[in-house]
């Protein structure tokens, strides 16, 4: 009799480790699927398969998807200009690309089962099921939610269980969760789970200030209709241009930050995360973004970036409406074309220079020191501009109203 097929998102870490296993004595066959979405070495993927054949998965497949989270993640979220409560850029996104592969793959294989390892506390179920539902009708398990009905200690629990299978578990009990991907990284655990200061050892990709001893550098960025092309004039892919800027800007100890704020489920969060290169693109292309749109555009388009991230962080990445938001940033960006110079300092980025052949800027004007209009017309200008204001303050007047 067969077996009903089941693809788990698998990380090699413990809670994935441990559902491959728990599926099989379920009488499932379980097909593990690693997404490399970026941060991850060569022989650590290979160390990944390794370890879900040795648990028993009937096959493991691997998929690069760093060039997709470059086009369909950080594309767009660099046309926003925007974070999620103005704190976090996102970088939970690459998710959707994980659940997207998953249910790829249950199509290549004929089956309506996938499973992931997060917990029933955090904001990633959320985000796996949803992006799931709306890409079929799928049957969604969940191994480390079903054990926390009746688990309390479920990280023993989850050790034990793989011991007595046979299977030696390699646990090193760190004081980090640490998730990294082409956007940056993501830091929990230790002190950042109780609120207190992180230490200096709490980060991978940036450098402490108070350690960095060099002189400022200055780059120059090179955007078309809104996507980076090239550093100094060196085209590179998307991917290439990241992990280029990662490193360099993450030597001057640039976009390190703590996210506090609210998660999906209701609950109080705090975590690090580092994101240079993704910090430095956001600087740099609003600097470009703003000299080439119009004042109503620069206005509205922030409502639309908004609303987009919200979706993403939220586990919507998939609603119509991100979509439909997605296409509008697209076409906002049609004009962004152009170069930036970011001088890069010691845990700062500036925006130094901007040249654009858009660039809405008239020879007749200087701003507050020439234009081709007069007195007459400046002074007609704010009178009719503050004429509701001065008629309210008029009629209060008259009227002895404070």
């Amino acid at each position: 009799m067969n077996k009903d097929k089941v693809v788990l998102a698998f990380s090699g870490g413990l809670d994935t480790s441990f559902c491959v296993p728990y599926l099989i004595d379920k009488g499932f066959e379980v097909h593990t699927l690693f997404v490399n979405t970026g941060g991850v070495p060569h022989k650590q993927v290979e160390q990944i398969e390794q370890t879900a054949l040795s648990l028993g998965a009937e096959k493991h497949w691997t998929i690069d998807a760093q060039k997709a989270l470059w086009q369909t993640i950080i594309k767009p979220l660099v046309w926003g200009n925007s974070m999620y409560q103005d704190q976090y850029p996102v970088l939970c996104a690459d998710r959707y690309l994980i659940a997207q592969e998953a249910v790829q793959l249950c199509q290549k294989l004929g089956t309506k089962f996938v499973a992931h390892g997060c917990t029933g506390m955090g904001n990633d179920q959320v985000r796996f099921d949803l992006s799931i539902k709306a890409l079929g009708d799928y049957t969604i398990l969940s191994p480390i939610r079903d054990i926390q009905k009746d688990i309390t200690d479920v990280r023993q629990y989850e050790i034990d269980y793989l011991s007595q299978k046979g299977h030696e578990v390699s646990v090193v009990h760190k004081s980090y969760s640490i998730n990294e991907n082409l956007l940056g990284v993501t830091i929990s655990g230790g002190e950042i789970d109780k609120w207190q200061e992180p230490k200096n050892d709490t980060y991978v990709l940036t450098q402490p200030t108070e350690s960095i001893n060099k002189a400022s550098e200055k780059i120059t960025l090179e955007f078309k209709q809104g996507e980076l092309v090239s550093i100094n004039e060196e085209i590179m892919p998307g991917v290439t241009l990241m992990q280029t800027l990662n490193k360099q800007l993450g030597s001057f100890g640039i976009g390190r930050d703590i996210y506090t704020g609210d998660t999906i489920i209701g609950l109080k969060g705090r975590i690090v995360f580092e994101a240079p290169a993704l910090i430095g693109l956001l600087k740099a292309h609003k600097a470009l973004e703003e000299v080439v749109t119009t004042q109503q555009q620069n206005h509205f388009k922030p409502l639309v970036a908004k609303k987009w991230i919200e979706l993403v962080y939220q586990g919507f990445y998939f609603d119509p409406l991100a979509h439909d938001l997605h296409s509008y940033l697209a076409s906002s960006q049609q004009n962004v074309t152009g170069q930036v110079t970011l001088k890069l300092s010691p845990g700062q980025v500036e925006a130094v220079a901007v040249t654009a052949p858009a660039m809405l800027v008239s020879s007749d004007v200087e701003y507050a020191q020439k234009a081709p209009w007069g007195i007459e017309e400046a002074s007609g200008f704010i009178k009719l501009l503050g004429q509701s204001t001065a008629t309210w303050a008029s009629v209060h007047q008259q009227e002895g109203v404070s």
